[in-house]
């Protein structure tokens, strides 16, 4: 059944290729245009010496709750023998193409008409500028690392309101669904969900995460339980609260999924 999990409960299951353990989630690489998971990045324990390996969302077949368990359609062999991703930079255009090309999949980029790169549906993204030394430009600069987001200030319209704490994924798509907030720098404790339809602008230089919402309908919104299922009538309360249309959203959905 389709659900909405956080990243942070993610990183508990474990990946099974057909025969056997490859190991556990340890965060993702999702594109900054249509906020879609493009890899996770797994740690392999003892099994590759403790490296990591990128396994791309397109070969799970199941999602077991239960045992907490993800399956795969590929072999331990294939992923052994995918390209090695390094420890600086580990995910340049160049290696995206060699991975595909090992996989024998189509690149996500090419999946639009015309063999065009996939159009972005949000609004552009600021490129970065130049900032200290521990910011570097990525030599895929729409391929973001959800370990770098992580703490990112939320900045309203009227001014800054708390940070990126986790990301929500839908296990079916693969999407970004929501972004979680930790609003405690204003109203102690309380998280919130924040729909990537809502971001106007990530300004990647200054870790910041740009909303054209205010403070107080942020503050007031409905909290988040982490510990619950966001089910249908959640998410309509959520929407109503910001004023936003899930028709609207929907449609922006079904554009999303045609191009990708």
């Amino acid at each position: 059944m389709r659900q909405a999990r956080r990243l942070d409960d993610l990183r508990g299951y474990a990946l099974f290729a057909r025969d056997g353990e490859i190991g556990r989630i340890d965060r993702v690489y999702f594109d900054d245009r249509q906020w879609a998971v493009r890899y996770f990045v797994v740690h392999t324990g003892g099994w590759l010496f403790g490296r990591d390996v990128l396994i791309a969302p397109r070969s799970v077949v199941a999602v077991d709750e239960d045992s907490k368990r993800i399956e795969l359609d590929l072999s331990r062999e294939q992923v052994e023998k995918a390209p090695p991703i390094g420890r600086e930079r580990p995910v340049s255009q160049h290696y995206e193409d060699e991975y595909h090309r090992h996989f024998g999949w189509q690149p996500y980029w090419e999946n639009s008409a015309f063999g065009m790169p996939i159009p972005p549906i949000a609004p552009p993204v600021e490129p970065p500028m130049p900032s200290p030394e521990r910011i570097q430009t990525p030599e895929n600069p729409h391929l973001r690392d959800s370990g770098e987001v992580a703490g990112y200030r939320l900045e309203a319209c009227d001014g800054e309101l708390g940070h990126v704490h986790d990301l929500v994924l839908d296990d079916q798509d693969w999407t970004v669904r929501y972004v979680v907030v930790d609003t405690r720098t204003w109203w102690p404790g309380k998280k919130v969900l924040i729909s990537p339809a809502w971001i106007s602008q990530v300004n990647w230089a200054d870790r910041a995460i740009v909303v054209d919402l205010a403070r107080d309908r942020i503050r007031t919104a409905p909290a988040y339980d982490p510990d619950r299922i966001i089910g249908q009538d959640d998410e309509v309360r959520l929407y109503a609260h910001y004023g936003k249309s899930m028709q609207a959203a929907a449609e922006d959905e079904a554009a999303k999924k045609s191009d990708r």
